[in-house]
């Protein structure tokens, strides 16, 4: 037995159409419907070009309700410092951030040719922004 992947990141907001809509308009993933018993009112499966749901956006309330345990929405993330994305098309991620009026910050990792964006979803999670090549 192994680890083969990160399966996805589930992500608690108080504002389940605002974080889908950044993640929907800025990173263009593609919301889609949970699987039943889940509601798409509670959570939001957002899906990679593939298909993949590698996002799930769920309300605070609902967490609240199935008893997880939820602490600080919209604070630091505790020991999670950041989640990363493997993307493509550096310039048109530039664009979409400047005209959403996003801050963010640009480094590299010149060794293995990688450009990386780092932004804060509506959450307050940071997010980092991998450009190969």
């Amino acid at each position: 037995m192994s680890v083969r992947t990160l399966d996805h990141v589930n992500i608690v907001t108080t504002d389940l159409s605002g974080a889908v809509a950044f993640y929907r308009d800025i990173l263009g993933l593609i919301p889609s419907d949970p699987p039943e018993p889940l509601k798409p009112e509670d959570i939001r499966w957002l899906n990679d070009a593939e298909g993949r749901p590698i996002v799930h956006m769920v309300r605070r309330e609902f967490m609240e309700r199935r008893e997880y345990f939820v602490d600080n929405v919209g604070n630091p993330t505790g020991s999670i410092d950041h989640v990363a994305f493997d993307c493509d098309g550096l310039d048109d991620m530039k664009a979409r951030l400047d005209a959403a009026g996003l801050d963010y910050r640009v480094s590299g990792v010149s060794g293995i040719r990688l450009t990386q964006l780092f932004v804060r979803d509506p959450n307050n999670v940071l997010l980092e922004l991998n450009f190969r090549g």
